[in-house]
């Protein structure tokens, strides 16, 4: 079943493109018709690429990595930061700081700084500055958590970008396609969707569109998630059942004076469990025989008789 429904694109006005003259001819594969000098969306493959692009995205998230989304537009920032926010993944919806992909190093610095300021601010020395120097440090603090607060959980490079208007956010994909990072975006028919991996078709200037959207693929992150766990205690349950198993027929003396004793390997042990105490007593062996032959071959020291 797909996530979206011709229905639902068609009543969030998802179909709705640009203006004839301002088309891009890289998007005509998308384009169902022209009327009014209008272009028209086909929705039909907006609902499948909106089911590709949602596949991809739970697989990434499945994986533990994150995906930033860019929507810094008026009509998508207050709809990306509430959607995005109850997923956990970071957003840029103020401005797009220049080279925060492709010099994420020192972005992460000025995310730090917040974490410093913070800690001053707690601080039992902060009453000690002066009133001046306290509202610059609290105006330095709120702009920074403005720009970059909702990145701050972002340690490392995303797997993935999310980007609503491909022309406004030239600059992100840029940058994203400089280190190879997977894009994700709406593409109206003034785009190129040729810059993106998994293009969406559709109308990337009204709010109920792009909120159809990205509710998607959000709903695609929470199953990721959801799958992620899962798949975690999953594991984990396996690991401590194989730890249990071992520990409860960790019997292995008893085995080997088994073997000693001219026992039924097979009957006594497991497979593995004899190879274990075979190749630790070939070991054994084959160590003692050494020490024997070292004694034999060691000369005598002047002065000393063998007895």
């Amino acid at each position: 079943m797909s996530r979206v429904t011709f229905k639902e694109l068609l009543d969030a006005g998802c179909h709705f493109g640009h203006m004839k003259r301002k088309w891009n001819p890289a998007m005509a594969p998308y384009i169902f018709m022209e009327t009014n000098g209008y272009h028209i969306i086909d929705l039909h493959k907006t609902v499948d690429m909106v089911d590709e692009a949602a596949a991809a995205v739970k697989q990434i998230v499945k994986s533990g990595r994150k995906i930033l989304f860019v929507a810094t537009k008026k009509q998508a920032k207050d709809v990306v930061a509430e959607m995005v926010k109850a997923v956990g993944m970071p957003y840029v919806t103020e401005r797009w700081p220049g080279g925060m992909l492709t010099n994420f190093y020192t972005i992460r610095k000025a995310v730090k700084k917040m974490s410093h300021i913070d800690k001053l601010m707690n601080g039992p020395q902060f009453a000690n500055i002066s009133k001046r120097e306290k509202l610059q440090i609290q105006r330095e603090r709120s702009k920074l958590e403005k720009n970059l607060g909702s990145i701050s959980d972002l340690s490392r490079l995303p797997a993935a970008v999310f980007i609503v208007d491909v022309i406004k956010e030239h600059i992100a994909v840029a940058e994203a396609r400089r280190l190879n990072i997977p894009t994700f975006a709406i593409v109206d028919t003034n785009s190129n969707p040729n810059l993106i991996d998994f293009p969406i078709p559709a109308n990337d200037d009204a709010s109920k569109s792009i909120a159809l959207i990205v509710n998607a693929i959000c709903d695609a992150i929470k199953e990721g998630l959801a799958e992620g766990v899962y798949n975690k205690k999953d594991a984990a349950y396996n690991k401590d059942t194989a730890r249990e198993e071992f520990d409860e027929d960790d019997d292995t003396p008893v085995k080997i004076a088994a073997i000693e004793d001219g026992a039924d390997t097979e009957a006594s042990l497991d497979a593995k469990t004899a190879a274990k105490v075979k190749k630790t007593k070939a070991v054994a062996d084959e160590t003692s025989e050494k020490t024997q032959k070292r004694k034999r071959t060691t000369p005598l020291k002047k002065g000393t008789s063998k007895h």
